[in-house]
């Protein structure tokens, strides 16, 4: 069988924690992330049970967010101004029921939507021989999109968990379903994910 990973992207306080700054500014359906949250702990739970590797890709930036090099749009201008992610600070830490454990597998020097964008995961990846990547996490049509988008063009057989994710809103949500992941591999439900 082929190697597989599991992906948790931006599993952190910022957006699963109710005092993060993400959950309370920008996430509408509040129901669909609570839900999201209960199957990422599942999803993670199976994960760790039937040794699927667990591979967690945070984002933190140094004091003054110089990675970003002051940018004048999208989230180089955002994240910034919102002040999230903050190197050390509340936001950046992983969720405590789905923080690593101590064998787990931390990405470092992330700094774009892509968990590969300025990363060692592909290079942690190649390296594994992994090769089926299942993709949980924040926020669907942002990170976890843009993750999927290139992880196929990396070459991985990609699968997103949709109800491991969340949107902002459930309309975004669906629109990446229907609309995005067929282009760049699979989606299927935590109960399909844990019957496999």
């Amino acid at each position: 069988m082929k190697k597989s990973a599991l992906i948790l992207i931006e599993t952190q306080n910022e957006w699963m924690h109710t005092n993060g700054k993400l959950f309370k500014l920008l996430v509408e359906d509040k129901e669909m992330m609570l839900k999201s949250i209960s199957n990422i702990k599942k999803v993670l739970g199976f994960a760790r049970k039937n040794n699927i590797e667990a591979i967690h890709v945070g984002l933190r930036f140094q004091n003054g967010y110089p990675e970003l090099a002051n940018g004048k749009s999208g989230l180089r201008k955002a994240i910034p101004n919102a002040g999230t992610f903050p190197l050390d600070g509340f936001g950046s830490q992983f969720y405590e029921p789905v923080k690593p454990t101590e064998n787990e597998f931390i990405v470092t020097g992330r700094i774009g939507a892509s968990g590969f964008t300025g990363s060692n995961l592909d290079a942690y990846l190649r390296n594994n021989k992994t090769e089926n990547l299942y993709l949980v996490g924040y926020a669907t049509h942002v990170c976890v999109e843009s993750t999927l988008r290139d992880a196929h063009d990396k070459g991985y057989n990609t699968f997103l968990i949709s109800d491991a994710t969340s949107a902002f809103n459930r309309t975004q949500q669906d629109y990446v379903l229907s609309e995005v992941v067929q282009h760049f591999g699979e989606h299927l439900t935590t109960k399909e994910f844990m019957n496999e």
